[in-house]
């Protein structure tokens, strides 16, 4: 193929590449930006008000980790794995591991101040006592471990290719009417969980999410101080 021919060949990939880049563009333009919005602001850490009662059915879980998946990752290295787990007693082990880590520690924050309301340290001490009863747990994992002495960049590279994902798992959830809450203190006892569900020592867990429907899905935005407080220019706390 001549210089010329080249050339054109060149032109005319590049204009497709256009037509489509505008094609994606309108369609972002056109799609529901409101009901994306509702679900950014509107999905909470769900303790209470997960429905104990109500199965959640295997195929509606594996709909929301197709969505986790897109997720990115560092190098594309797509090393998640994800542990369901729906088996009763499995449950309850690894729901004992979490009391056993969570009454101290959270009857640890409860004498700093004795008797003073905490919505927060109520909701997940109701957790701890009903984990067993939610319905599905999910581990997500990633493959590989950290050193022992990790670099912060070192850190921040091997969780960012496992946190997204997380996070769009419980964004499809509460599309679909369930609740989750991110939490880790089963970790303090990973050796332990992974025992129980046959993960090898060469897989970092990440997390134990509690997944069910909600009781009512009446969530609303939280309080957060106005980002313009909290979002610096150029230069630490330059607001403007």
């Amino acid at each position: 193929m001549g210089i010329r021919a080249r050339m054109r060949a060149a032109t005319a990939v590049a204009r497709r590449s256009d037509r489509r880049h505008r094609r994606d563009l309108d369609l972002m333009a056109t799609s529901d930006n409101t009901s994306i919005d509702h679900v950014l602001t509107t999905t909470r850490a769900v303790r209470k008000r997960l429905d104990l009662s109500r199965p959640v059915p295997r195929d509606v879980v594996l709909d929301c980790l197709r969505l986790a998946i897109q997720a990115p990752t560092g190098g594309n290295s797509q090393g998640w794995r994800w542990v369901v787990v729906d088996d009763a007693e499995k449950r309850a082990g690894l729901a004992a591991l979490y009391r056993k880590r969570a009454e101290p520690y959270l009857g640890g924050y409860r004498t700093l101040a004795p008797g003073t309301a905490n919505p927060v340290l109520d909701s997940s001490e109701y957790l701890t006592e009903h984990l067993h009863e939610v319905p599905v747990f999910v581990i997500p994992c990633i493959l590989g471990r950290l050193p022992e002495t990790p670099t912060n960049e070192e850190g921040a590279g091997f969780y960012g290719s496992i946190l997204p994902t997380v996070w769009n798992f419980q964004l499809a959830l509460r599309s679909r009417g369930l609740g989750s809450v991110f939490t880790t203190l089963h970790l303090a006892y990973e050796r332990e969980a992974g025992e129980l569900l046959g993960i090898p020592d060469t897989v970092t867990q990440a997390a134990l999410i509690p997944v069910a429907y909600t009781v009512g899905t009446d969530f609303k935005p939280a309080a957060r101080r106005p980002v313009e407080q909290i979002t610096y220019w150029n230069d630490w706390k330059q607001t403007s």
